[in-house]
């Protein structure tokens, strides 16, 4: 008989199912410490924890990383809650966390996150209520220690990058119990008594407990409350605190507070060259136009001018007269032709010029009439010749007989 052979696959489910059913590993505690911490792009952390004789994959996703008040360190002695179950593509079992908390100071994270839900529910947290940063500030607020580094490193920052604002300190201690009302009060005096258009809460690095005047509900509420924008830089990077998420703008530093509070001088000397090259370049591009648009506006004009049309016509004029004086030369021209071709044809009719071709004009001696047929001049009638050069006289002879005799006419 043959035992049912199972995949890897149905193993790994049916384990899967065994962590699912277990009440103790779905709400489970478990402290050791971190190593092997990595924060992903995604923004999803991966670490380890450990003790001297075993240790515990864990990964924690950024919907929950988002909600922690600190990113663990290698080293970290820490108390990760959440569920256990396995990572089948790999085989392994692993934490997948919700909540982190260093070992010892539970009751601390406890408190601070029951008023940060309290804060959150009531809508302190909320982008919408939050005041615009200025842009170039005149006044800057500090609420801080006067002999902290932080104070220092402020000033440090305002100096090398915006050194046109005035700076109003309000001081306050930054740590104990007196701590909350004194920041308190430092927040209400720059909000009643001060112009300033920013205000820098700010203190440097050191632990929870250190920092834990900034997790007081008080501070939270002035913060909240307070008619001038906040920044808050508080501790480092990695560090929350309540004020973080109720201020208008979390810095993870109080130099990197003071960055944010302010412009950049030299990114603006940059600006305002690139405005000015830009200024030129359009103003000169302008006059350009202008000086183009004026010169056809110009010409248009000249174009147009009443002088133009005059002088146009006066060369218009000459240009008729000196055409009408070449016409009429022309004209007298063709007409002293025409009347020389007529002068010669008349000269060349007439009949003195026809006697000089050889031609006569016949006429009867006794009564001078023109002799134009044989009928006007009987044989024996006497007749002029008029030739070019004087005249002949004759008589008429009988053509019958003409030629027949020679005799003398006269």
């Amino acid at each position: 008989m043959f035992e049912k052979v199972k995949s890897v696959s149905e193993i790994t489910d049916h384990i899967t199912t065994l962590f699912e059913n277990d009440p103790l590993l779905n709400d489970v505690w478990v402290q050791g410490e971190v190593s092997n911490m990595t924060q992903a792009s995604s923004g999803h952390w991966y670490f380890t924890l450990k003790d001297n004789d075993s240790q515990l994959r864990c990964v924690m996703w950024r919907s929950a990383t988002s909600r922690q008040s600190t990113i663990p360190k290698n080293g970290d002695a820490l108390e990760a809650h959440g569920k256990i179950s396995l990572y089948a593509p790999r085989g392994e079992y692993q934490l997948y966390a919700d909540l982190i908390r260093p070992v010892g100071l539970g009751d601390l994270f406890q408190a601070f996150e029951r008023l940060k839900a309290k804060l959150y529910n009531e809508g302190l947290f909320e982008n919408e209520r939050k005041r615009p940063i200025p842009a170039f500030p005149h006044k800057i607020g500090i609420v801080t220690s006067p002999t902290a580094a932080a104070f220092q490193d402020i000033l440090n920052v305002l100096r090398r990058r915006f050194p046109l604002a005035e700076v109003i300190l309000s001081p306050t201690q930054v740590q104990g119990v007196d701590a909350p009302p004194q920041i308190v009060s430092a927040i209400e005096r720059l909000n009643t008594s001060t112009d300033v258009d920013i205000i820098l809460l700010c203190r440097g690095g050191g632990s929870i407990e250190d920092l834990w005047a900034f997790n007081d509900e008080t501070v939270a509420r002035a913060v909240a409350a307070s008619r001038i924008p906040i920044i808050s830089g508080v501790g480092h990077e990695t560090d929350f605190t309540i004020v973080d998420f109720v201020s208008d703008l979390r810095a993870p530093t109080p130099s990197a507070a003071a960055e944010l509070a302010t412009p950049d001088l030299e990114d603006i000397r940059q600006e305002l060259r690139q405005v000015t090259t830009y200024l030129i370049t359009t103003l000169q591009t302008q006059l350009e136009n202008k000086r183009t648009a004026l010169l056809r506006l110009m010409r248009d004009l000249q174009y147009h001018s009443p002088e133009i049309t005059i002088r146009n016509h006066r060369q218009r004029i000459d240009d008729l007269n000196e055409r009408m004086v070449k016409a009429s030369y022309n004209h007298l021209k063709l007409l002293s032709i025409q009347l020389q071709s007529k002068s010669a044809a008349l000269h060349a009719a007439s009949p003195q010029a026809i006697l000089s071709r050889g031609y006569a004009l016949v006429t009867r001696t006794e009564d001078g009439k023109r002799v134009t047929s044989e009928l006007d001049a009987q044989p024996g009638t006497g007749i002029t010749l008029q030739l070019k050069d004087g005249e002949l006289k004759a008589r008429v002879e009988d053509k019958n007989i003409h030629e027949q005799y020679k005799r003398t006419l006269f």
